[in-house]
């Protein structure tokens, strides 16, 4: 539309206005303060002077003190030993004197600061190791999507930890604090520091604290509902009721900018948990002739709602972004087997700031054939599994010969019996550290527990199975593998689970739970029970109902 006043078009003001700001931010620099000799003051005199000898501040990630050994100062690229002496539980009961207090998250802070301590307990609750974070207020960080800050957009800052997200979503909200009403959820108080007053670094920002983790959804919609804000700002959307707040709240006309833990968004649309941020993923079925006008198969699979987030940004560093505009185009591109279009921002040597268009196939899609999505990809959405790595599966297998599975929910005995059936070199490991990739169950994934959190971290893949049967094992070890096995349809896979759990019952076991299935499969394996003349039960809720078999005399 052309402005009549002005004799331009809006995509030239836009353009225009666009230029105007980068611009602007090639002429800024970024400033950053660490308020260190802070965090220094809490440590043993003997580790924090040691800090001090390394001359290295700037470079200080954390500080890290763990019983028994030696403490150890970890920098960006290496680590060094602070003391050759070990460290003592009078050295941890120092550091814990001056700090606040550990919530449920065992995260405690320095009043007025951002530093971070974290701690480690042993199974009777002590604390036997601490992670002393440097915490840093680093301005001028979002200069380089300024504007995309600034448009009223809800924005989603995706990254790896460590990468800065937090610092990034601090200086957003000071910069939009000074025109809008701004409310933090600061679940751990890392963006606004610890105690009741913020740190400067959030500006104008109110700041309302969490009581417990669990509770994050809860005041998301309190800050709402009581104080009227324009923007809100939240730090880690995890769990399954924060995604499903956070689109309530986008849904009531509030900008949203918040963070999330992972590398890429196709990567994003592989999480159960978070999927929903981006819209989330159904399987609809076509028909003949709609099927033959997209060249694909009658089965694909389609964004099931607007996304909660209008912008992503998938951060590789400060320097170096990667920013999907549109995230529904986005997301159907991806589902439909389609080049991605996105902008790359980055700051060169100089600090000079420059902004390129590209167009990619995520990795997830390099197997695509004839415009359509891989049959890989789409049954690992449609099936029982989801891969929550970034890189396809099948690059694994260059970097070992035996492949290494830690089941979390899984049974050992089921990944080698499926690994047998398949022929494929696969062992269990009992330590994560071992690992190659996780099997998981989805009703674990969905809880986000520490060693599934733990493994995505360090970018071990995680495939996340329906159920625990040997049939879906199999399906991840030839997806991984690459073994083309013709796939096993869902009500068959259920009716022979069925069959195997009567003859166990029949061999004299008190009862067998089978897996999650729909009503219609549940009444089929009730009366696979009755014919065999046993008792059965539905148990459980949506969508985890279940049926349990026994005999006559367990009713």
């Amino acid at each position: 539309m052309m402005n009549t006043m002005t004799g331009i078009t809006e995509e030239e003001r836009t353009a225009e206005l666009k230029e105007h700001l980068l611009t602007r931010m090639r002429n800024t620099e970024m400033k950053i303060t660490d308020d260190l000799d802070a965090l220094l003051a809490v440590l043993p005199p003997d580790i924090a002077q040691a800090v001090r000898d390394a001359n290295r501040a700037d470079e200080l990630l954390e500080v890290v003190m763990d019983l028994g050994r030696r403490p150890e100062a970890r920098y960006l690229t290496h680590e060094v030993a602070l003391r050759d002496r070990e460290v003592t539980a009078e050295d941890l009961e120092y550091v814990i004197a001056r700090v606040g207090d550990f919530g449920e998250d065992n995260r405690a802070g320095i009043e007025r600061t951002l530093h971070r301590i974290s701690a480690i307990r042993n199974r009777k609750g002590r604390i036997v190791g601490l992670t002393c974070r440097v915490g840093r207020a680093v301005y001028g960080t979002i200069d380089i999507i300024r504007d995309i800050v600034e448009s009223g957009k809800s924005i989603l800052l995706l990254g790896k930890p460590g990468v800065g997200k937090t610092t990034m979503l601090r200086e957003v909200a000071r910069i939009l604090a000074e025109t809008k009403r701004v409310v933090i959820v600061d679940t751990s108080n890392e963006i606004g520091g610890d105690g009741d007053i913020p740190h400067p670094a959030i500006g104008r920002a109110r700041r309302m604290q969490v009581a417990t983790p669990a509770f994050q959804h809860e005041v998301m919609i309190e800050a709402v509902e009581n104080h009227m804000p324009e923007v809100i700002i939240i730090d880690e959307i995890g769990r399954e009721l924060e995604a499903l707040a956070a689109r309530t709240i986008a849904e009531r006309g509030v900008q949203l900018v918040a963070t999330a833990h992972g590398r890429t968004l196709d990567n994003l649309m592989m999480n159960p948990t978070l999927a929903d941020l981006v819209g989330g993923i159904q399987s609809v079925t076509l028909s003949d002739e709609e099927a033959r006008r997209r060249g694909t198969q009658k089965s694909v699979l389609e964004r099931k709602a607007p996304p909660t987030f209008d912008v992503l940004i998938e951060i590789k560093d400060w320097q170096h972004l990667i920013i999907h505009h549109d995230v529904a185009k986005s997301v159907d591109a991806i589902l439909r087997g389609q080049k991605v279009t996105t902008e790359v921002r980055y700051r060169d040597e100089s600090g000079q700031i420059h902004a390129e268009v590209t167009s990619h196939v995520p990795p997830l899609m390099e197997q695509q054939q004839g415009g359509r999505m891989s049959r890989g990809f789409e049954r690992t959405m449609e099936r029982g599994f989801e891969r929550t790595a970034e890189r396809p599966a099948e690059r694994m297998l260059d970097q070992f010969t035996t492949l290494r599975v830690y089941g979390y929910g899984v049974g050992q005995n089921k990944i080698l019996q499926a690994a047998r059936a398949l022929q494929v070199p696969a062992i269990t490991v009992r330590d994560l550290s071992d690992a190659d990739i996780v099997l998981t169950l989805k009703n674990y994934y969905r809880r986000r527990p520490q060693p599934l959190t733990e493994a995505e971290d360090r970018g071990i893949m995680v495939y996340v199975l329906r159920s625990n049967t040997v049939v879906q094992i199999q399906e991840a070890l030839a997806n991984i593998f690459g073994l083309n096995v013709t796939p096993v349809d869902d009500f068959a896979e259920a009716m022979a689970e069925t069959e195997s759990a009567i003859q166990q019952v029949l061999a004299g076991a008190k009862f067998v739970e089978l897996s999650p299935q729909s009503a219609e499969v549940r009444r089929e394996q009730h009366r696979m029970a009755r014919q065999a003349h046993l008792l059965s039960e539905s148990t459980g809720r949506e969508p985890y109902r279940r049926v349990r078999i026994f005999r006559g005399e367990q009713a």
